[in-house]
């Protein structure tokens, strides 16, 4: 949902830090990953269980640090990605439903039968992918920015890190990846605010919390999410990217989610703060060149976030993996250079592309209040969140949620 830089601690705890300062290789790297995120992680993987000698690099001291998602995992991924099946049970916690507000806070549950969302303890899944990206033989090196590439007969010097066959660009919804080799970049975003909060406890604690409101959330939605050890609290919204005039609107939010859930107490308790996230999530699609000889972007850098939910783990990791297997055989002389054919397979993401247009110009709060029990909205919502028809369990009738 959030695509975020943080302004306060995580909550969770951190490893021991891994190497700042890359070794001078004797030749060429095969292949250079900047952005040690979900995209740049799995393609690093691929492309070093391959044999191929590949460096990831982190501008932060810690990969778990400044992440750019909420970290909710669909159920789609997990059984499409198969680099997930590792992955520590105790790094997520698996939640079936959502429950939708209108504006007037009368809401609704929806299912799936069999589908589910895991929401995650997003530095440690990220902390894990580093891990595996190390044991398959990548180097992950922290503390190490880019600073720009200039081309050379095969491939690029990069500034401070050396040479290397192919370059990708894994590096966030600002990336300056996109910027030095003058390709396509993230111009329409939201603008989120999150509360990590521990200590919380929340009525139906098996669903994601949504709420609809144009005046708090154009554009988008806010939301309560039931997460590993915390509760996450936040909203999305169109406006300029502006830390201290969001959180008056934050301030909204909390009074007006009170009367299900009052976290006010415990987001003022000085002695024990929340985590905070802020930051823009591109909703524009993808982003155009994406690729040039020898270097393409993958993950949030490419634009790869649906523009209605916000989600990008999916698409990042997908491909991600899937990028790493074409500069493999790109590498290795099976293929030509995947900036020619691999990025026609990125998402168009036409039909919610269309739905944002939509949502954008017609966001109705009188609408959703009078329409959200119907069966064309909940269907639609449906759609939006299980990617297919789910089942509807309304309130009943004259209620609101306690």
């Amino acid at each position: 949902m959030l695509a975020a830089e943080p302004l306060a601690p995580s909550t969770h705890g951190r490893p021991p830090p891994m190497p700042s300062t890359p070794p001078a290789p004797a030749a060429p790297l095969d292949c250079v990953v900047v952005g040690a995120s979900f995209a740049g992680l799995a393609c690093a993987t691929v492309l070093a269980r391959a044999g191929l000698r590949v460096r990831v690099v982190e501008r932060k001291a810690d990969p778990g640090d400044g992440l750019h998602t909420t970290g909710i995992i669909v159920k789609d991924a997990v059984e499409q990605v198969a680099l997930l099946d590792a992955l520590p049970p105790q790094l997520t916690r698996r939640v079936p439903g959502v429950r939708l507000y209108a504006p007037n806070m009368r809401h609704v549950d929806l299912d799936a039968p069999g589908y589910y969302f895991l929401t995650t303890d997003t530095p440690g899944v990220i902390r894990w992918l580093a891990e595996q990206a190390r044991t398959a033989g990548a180097e992950v090196v922290c503390q190490t920015p880019f600073t720009g590439a200039q081309r050379v007969q095969s491939g690029f010097e990069l500034a401070g890190i050396g040479q290397t066959r192919f370059l990708v660009g894994a590096d966030g919804p600002n990336s300056n990846v996109a910027r030095a080799l003058g390709l396509g970049q993230n111009r329409r975003f939201l603008f989120g605010m999150e509360y990590e909060v521990a200590g919380a406890t929340i009525d139906a604690p098996d669903r994601l919390h949504c709420l609809l409101d144009r005046r708090l959330a154009p554009g988008y939605i806010g939301w309560m999410v039931p997460g590993v050890d915390v509760l996450q609290v936040g909203l999305a919204r169109r406006m300029r990217p502006d830390q201290q005039a969001i959180r008056p609107v934050m301030d909204a939010f909390l009074q007006k989610l009170a009367p299900v859930c009052d976290l006010r107490p415990l987001i003022d308790d000085a002695s024990n703060p929340p985590g905070i996230r802020a930051g823009l999530i591109p909703c524009g699609g993808v982003v155009r060149p994406v690729a040039t000889e020898r270097a393409l972007l993958v993950g949030d850098a490419a634009g790869m976030v649906s523009p209605v939910t916000a989600g990008g783990i999916h698409t990042a990791l997908k491909h991600g993996l899937a990028a790493g297997h074409a500069i493999a055989d790109f590498l290795t002389g099976k293929r030509e250079d995947p900036s020619r054919w691999f990025v026609d397979s990125y998402p168009k993401f036409r039909s919610k592309r269309l739905l944002r247009w939509l949502f954008d110009h017609f966001q109705s709060d009188t609408a959703f209040n009078l329409l959200l029990a119907t069966a064309p909205m909940r269907a639609a919502a449906s759609r939006v969140y299980f990617h297919r028809k789910g089942v509807f369990n309304p309130p009943a009738r004259g209620t609101k949620p306690t």
